[in-house]
């Protein structure tokens, strides 16, 4: 090495600040981060039960900023996003949000998300995994510009019954006959918002999408109304229970990207999932659709299923049985509902299991007391999702709670 060699480039290690980081450290009083697509993310900031009580009782607000988002736009941008994903997006309407997801030529589940129809020939999609190089793929040869403005719009989740309420308190006129899954421009503390009457805990709520350098202007503003709303800051746990009742599956938790299982049996399809009804096989050629046709006419190998267990031991990570002896399947997520007062989770069983043998099965639940550990055996059996359901996630114009 030389003396006048130049100096390498430092790499950036370690979790970013995001864009509400200043705010959410002097809320987050358990100092617990989470690594969120390489944002420091709360999970819990004071109390979980406090937290998620905020949600079905008052209002909160969740840090929505680490999702990956993408804008498509150009004459093919419709187009593109049809070929991506499953549903189909000629229907969706601009000022609509759709909940979608997409597969891989196997009709594997490569991603879930949300897209957003902002006008005729402009979408945002949001989702949880990077999802670049594979829109770059499926845009290959149409007239479409496909830009990664994750880091160009910050967002944050308000939701809660009190949220409409808040926001009128905000003056801002209209905001309750926003209807779900619409969306809609606005200011708040003088910076320019756009909302969607969307979000992932199957209550009212909003999601609010602001240029990074606004972001601490809306936080303030909101913090300062929700003073009489009850706005309450909350993490990822809270969440978490919130939308296993809600019925979201979540990736890494109930199924992998096919993009990223190193077995081959670890991918899931639409049917397997029971997201069937996100399918539109009636709709031009798009990614997976030859082998999803043949997929439909097939029984699942297996299938992610909710149920209900008894007594009020969640069932984390358990294994289901049939007849307390042949293993069957496993529990991906669970919780006893403080709302719903049931012993809920969502489970993979094997076929015939869950589908046409729905009877005489069981969950191994192991409880830690004072470090010796307890095996019980509990009933559980197959229920609709989702869990938590309520007139007011829907309801146009929204009560005043």
């Amino acid at each position: 090495m030389t003396a006048n060699a130049k100096p390498v480039a430092q790499v950036v290690s370690g979790l970013e600040p995001g864009p509400f980081h200043d705010r959410l450290v002097d809320h987050n009083r358990q100092q617990a981060w989470v690594n969120w697509m390489g944002y420091a993310s709360p999970s819990v900031l004071d109390s979980v039960e406090f937290e998620y009580f905020a949600i079905r009782n008052q209002s909160t607000l969740f840090d929505i900023s680490p999702m990956c988002k993408y804008a498509i736009t150009g004459p093919d941008a419709e187009a593109v996003i049809n070929r991506l994903v499953t549903r189909d997006i000629r229907k969706l309407k601009p000022g609509r949000v759709a909940y979608c997801i997409w597969c891989d030529e196997d009709g594997q589940v490569v991603d879930d998300g949300t897209v957003f129809r902002l006008s005729a020939t402009e979408f945002r999609l949001c989702c949880q995994e990077p999802q670049l190089s594979w829109l770059e793929d499926i845009a290959w040869g149409f007239d479409v510009s496909i830009c990664d403005v994750t880091r160009d719009i910050a967002g944050l989740a308000l939701q809660g019954p009190t949220s409409c309420a808040l926001l009128k308190d905000l003056g801002l006129s209209g905001i309750e006959t926003l209807k779900t899954f619409g969306i809609a421009e606005f200011e708040i503390g003088g910076a320019p918002v756009t909302i969607s009457r969307t979000g992932f805990t199957g209550d009212l709520g909003y999601e609010l999408w602001i240029a990074p350098v606004d972001a601490l202007t809306v936080w303030d503003t909101l913090m300062g109304a929700g003073k009489l709303r009850g706005l309450r800051v909350i993490g990822y746990e809270a969440l978490d229970m919130a939308r296993i009742e809600a019925g979201f599956l979540l990736p890494k938790s109930d199924f992998l990207s096919a993009q990223t299982v190193l077995r081959a049996d670890r991918a899931s399809t639409p049917y397997e999932l029971g997201l069937e009804w996100l399918v539109a096989l009636d709709k031009p050629h798009f990614n997976g659709r030859r082998a999803l046709v043949d997929l439909s006419k097939q029984t699942p190998q297996r299938k992610l299923v909710a149920i209900e267990i008894e007594r009020d031991k969640p069932a984390h990570h358990a294994l289901v049985y049939h007849k307390k002896t042949r293993e069957v399947g496993m529990v991906t997520s669970a919780l006893w509902s403080p709302t719903c007062k049931r012993n809920i989770a969502y489970a993979w069983l094997d076929a015939p299991y869950g589908q046409s043998v729905t009877s005489d099965l069981w969950v191994e639940i192991y409880l830690q007391k004072e470090i010796r550990w307890q095996r019980r055996m509990a009933r559980c059996h197959l229920v609709d999702k989702p869990f938590f359901v309520h007139p007011r996630r829907t309801a146009t114009p929204p009560a005043d709670y």
